[in-house]
């Protein structure tokens, strides 16, 4: 049995899709409109579809993070952020705050998060330890920032951290790479969609433990 093997059989894993919103994944969102490329979100987008589904169909736990900001939670030193240019980002109850292609089902768990990590004062831990998760299979965008921020802190609570790197998106091949490179080394694994769908097929419920 491999390690990635070992990671989700016998293990309580939850697929955590981070911040695939309208302002970070859409062209006419907030970042595609300051000229960030989002062609590696429409990329992947298909895998994600495929892996959101198959964890459904394995009863895997689905956990959304939907990131928004207001003047509530706007600090002075995280506003200026990427040169002030993310002030108007994911603004609270706008269009650019809403899910892009993917929306949770009735009981699946949304988690707000108003900084780049999902942990950061927010209920994601408290709703893994509730759900006895131990293993978390972290998709979405952008790789090099809220994913890799949200994974990296996941680690450093003890969760066994899958990076899936076909089901999430940077604003550049290099930002994306450099985040794979860095989990790998460091982190956790880093594995494609395929690879967890296949493992889900040959073992099957086994991966959840009838969660």
């Amino acid at each position: 049995m491999n390690g990635l093997t070992k990671l989700l059989v016998g293990t309580r894993p939850a697929l955590v899709i981070v911040d695939v919103q309208n302002d970070y994944c859409h062209p006419e969102g907030a970042l595609g409109l300051t000229g960030c490329d989002v062609s590696g979100v429409k990329e992947m987008m298909p895998r994600l579809h495929e892996l959101l589904g198959a964890a459904r169909e394995e009863g895997i736990p689905v956990i959304f993070i939907q990131t928004f900001h207001e003047d509530a939670t706007d600090s002075e030193a995280w506003v200026t952020r990427s040169s002030g240019r993310s002030a108007q980002v994911c603004r609270k109850d706008s269009w650019g705050a809403e899910f892009f292609e993917i929306a949770p089902r009735q009981g699946e768990i949304v988690v707000n998060k108003h900084r780049y990590s999902a942990f950061v004062n927010t209920r994601l831990d408290s709703v893994l330890r509730t759900l006895k998760i131990d293993t978390l299979l972290v998709t979405g965008v952008s790789t090099n920032v809220c994913v890799e921020s949200t994974a990296r802190d996941g680690f450093m609570l003890d969760y066994h951290i899958v990076l899936v790197e076909d089901a999430c998106a940077s604003y550049s091949r290099e930002a994306h790479e450099m985040t794979l490179t860095n989990i790998e080394g460091y982190f956790g694994t880093v594995a494609s969609s395929g690879e967890l769908a296949d493992i889900w097929s040959l073992h099957g419920k086994k991966s959840t433990l009838a969660l």
